[in-house]
């Protein structure tokens, strides 16, 4: 049997979500034009990389706007359990383009490091640079908030895609104003190299949590723990249970167990028994869409399909 699922923000709700992205965008384009502008200013390969970056930035947060008002539509004829996992191709694009953003700053990194420019008007270009990464590093904050809160993987994803961006121009203002210190050209793309090295393994990772949801990884260790803790509260109540099963999709938690009840229960007592196991594991988990399967406890035929299902 199942019951209805009562979430933190039901999935009919979660439209408002589309509005991060939406900030997501705002700033990629406001720090779009701070940066091509410091970087037009000061001709650092570095501050162009960062530029870059931004628009790749800006694409990602289309996709995630895009996935957000997908993932938002209620279940219908063709997919009853929901749209949820379309927030896991964004994360995935979100992933990919950080990989496509850290190729292009190595690129231009190493024509810059065979070939070294001098830098100019440094000052104006370096308050620039910093304006647009105050931006992205609060509505990064913005995004990843809420993104917690209402368990969007999406908005996760924009959220570090957007913390790549910041530590990005940290390590480029850094190497610019060394450069201008010490007059080591080659520091500007040097640092460019190591800060593109470093962006990859974000991308990586949002690649394999994309990878993990579309593939039905189980529910996190914490949650795991939770259910484990209702269980127990039932096993005192002469309950058991086994085939326990998880699986989430975005937004969403799915979880599912075999029930063993005295044989002497009634239909009734028993069919209230997991109702109210049913409500405690929603309570435990936040959101979630459980169904339990009841057997008698008794019965050896009970435990007989075990072997197909995960304990």
């Amino acid at each position: 049997m199942s019951s209805p699922q009562t979430p933190h923000l039901s999935i009919s709700n979660r439209s408002s979500l589309t509005k991060y992205a939406w900030l997501s965008i705002a700033a990629a384009i406001a720090t779009i034009i701070l940066k091509t502008g410091a970087y037009l200013l000061t001709g650092s390969i570095g501050l162009l990389s960062d530029a870059v970056e931004s628009i790749v930035n800006l694409v990602g947060a289309v996709m995630a706007l895009w996935m957000l008002t997908i993932a938002a539509r209620p279940p219908d004829d063709d997919h009853m359990y929901g749209h949820s996992k379309a927030e896991y191709f964004s994360s995935g694009v979100e992933g990919v383009l950080i990989l496509v953003a850290a190729a292009a700053i190595a690129y231009a990194a190493i024509q810059r490091l065979i070939n070294p420019q001098p830098l100019e008007q440094v000052g104006i270009g370096l308050v620039v640079s910093v304006a647009a990464s105050v931006i992205n590093f609060v509505v990064s904050r913005i995004l990843m908030t809420a993104g917690k809160k209402h368990n969007s993987i999406t908005l996760e994803a924009d959220a570090q895609h957007l913390m790549t961006d910041v530590w990005t121009s940290v390590g480029v203002i850094i190497a610019v104003a060394l450069v201008a210190l010490t007059g080591w050209l080659r520091l500007d793309p040097i640092v460019a190299l190591i800060v593109s090295g470093n962006i990859v393994w974000t991308g990586i990772t949002l690649l394999r949590r994309s990878v993990e949801g579309l593939m039905d990884v189980v529910l996190p260790e914490l949650d795991h723990e939770a259910i484990e803790k209702v269980m127990a509260d039932y096993r005192k109540k002469g309950v058991d249970f086994h085939a326990l099963r998880t699986r989430q999709a975005a937004a969403r938690r799915f979880v599912t167990v075999h029930m063993l009840v005295p044989g002497d229960w009634t239909v009734h007592d028993a069919h209230h028994v997991a109702e109210d196991f049913e409500h405690d594991i929603r309570e435990a988990l936040g959101e979630a869409v459980v169904a339990t399967h009841l057997e008698p406890i008794e019965d050896e035929i009970s435990m007989d399909d075990i072997h197909l299902d995960r304990q």
